[in-house]
């Protein structure tokens, strides 16, 4: 999940509050049913969209009450608290400049942030076998929700800043943080799923893929095959002594190379036993990014790609952040470890140690 770009108007992360003038992202009133309602009221639109002018095609539904998380789960800070905010983060944005250095007794044993990748890349796989036309963005959060807890891991997002659901699941023209409802995927989208894993040892895995769902046309073809060369070219430069701001440079010229832009406005971000921290990875040209790469450094990386301009709004649930002109996004996301010889990708599939496009692996 993105962190928001320290140029904008917030630097808080996942699009939640920060600082003395935080901002509640909690979802408006009138957005939720129970699932035994008709299919017509559960596909009806949240009271905030019926005035709404909305830049594409896609509408929401409405959506399924806030699912629950078993007592023998470890939980994040945020779980518990009412904005969702995480104190620990907030504190390390107030007194923390520096990258966190990861050794061996952070990322190996049974529960440390290897581990909490793995599963991140477990349940994003179950996630994804469940895609196809008619299933509901709910039915994957549920999916989601119920493969975390049987890996006694928590889902990250899970009221994170009061976000709703498991897992962010980002239709067409969304960019991120999806909100899953009941509306029932179609022939011909692009799904972005989204997936974070919180595991026993404290630690959080982060990854994300765009699927192409039924008959999608050339554009969104070639729109999901260059969001993921975009990070493959970026993860290439991962090394000791690489800039964090030159990634921005890759991405922007294999973006613009396939006559796409790059969104400004969300960023990669450090991750480990905080779902959100430094470094800031802008995935855009000329950004001013703080940071050299060293030995130890873990963070995401994930590039928003789009077919139209860069400018993204969000619509009224405060969370999902659609591009300005209808036009489609995609985008992939790795956790990576900087190593001494170039990167480890921390939520690579089995056998994949470096990206290899394969359309057949996000066909359904």
């Amino acid at each position: 999940n993105s962190s928001i770009s320290s140029s904008s108007s917030s630097s808080s992360s996942m699009g939640g509050g920060g600082g003395s003038s935080s901002h509640r992202k909690t979802p408006p009133d009138g957005i939720t049913c129970d699932p035994s309602e008709d299919v017509s009221v559960r596909t009806s639109l949240p009271n905030w969209a019926n005035a709404y002018r909305f830049s594409g095609d896609l509408r929401p539904a409405l959506l399924s009450p806030m699912r629950s998380v078993p007592k023998t789960i470890r939980r994040p800070d945020y779980a518990e608290h009412a904005g969702g905010v995480s104190m620990s983060e907030q504190r390390d944005r107030a007194n923390n400049n520096s990258i966190r250095v990861y050794g061996p007794n952070e990322l190996d044993g049974e529960t440390g942030l290897r581990h909490a990748c793995a599963m991140g890349r477990e349940v994003l796989d179950i996630a994804g076998k469940a895609l196809r036309p008619g299933v509901t963005t709910d039915e994957i959060d549920r999916i989601v929700h119920e493969a975390c807890i049987e890996r006694d891991c928590y889902p990250s997002p899970l009221n994170y800043y009061n976000f709703p659901k498991s897992v962010c699941t980002s239709v067409n023209e969304v960019i991120c943080h999806g909100i899953p409802d009941y509306r029932e995927i179609r022939d011909g989208d692009i799904v972005n799923l989204d997936v974070t894993t919180f595991n026993k040892g404290g630690y959080h895995g982060d990854l994300n893929e765009t699927f192409l769902v039924g008959n999608v046309d050339e554009d969104g073809k070639k729109l999901v095959q260059t969001a993921f060369t975009c990070l493959q070219n970026a993860l290439a430069q991962v090394k000791p002594g690489t800039l964090y701001r030159d990634l921005g440079t890759i991405i922007h010229k294999t973006a613009t190379a396939n006559k796409c832009s790059v969104n400004r406005t969300y960023c990669g971000h450090g991750i480990g036993s905080l779902f959100h921290t430094a470094p800031n990875v802008p995935h855009y040209h000329k950004n001013k990014a703080k940071g050299i790469m060293k030995v130890g450094h873990v963070f995401t990386v994930e590039p928003m790609i789009n077919l139209g301009v860069q400018a993204d709004i969000t619509w009224n649930d405060n969370w999902t952040a659609v591009t300005s002109d209808g036009k489609r996004s995609a985008q992939f996301e790795h956790t990576v470890l900087v190593t001494e010889n170039g990167c480890e990708i921390l939520t690579a599939r089995d056998n994949e140690p470096v990206m290899c496009w394969n359309p057949d692996l996000v066909t359904r």
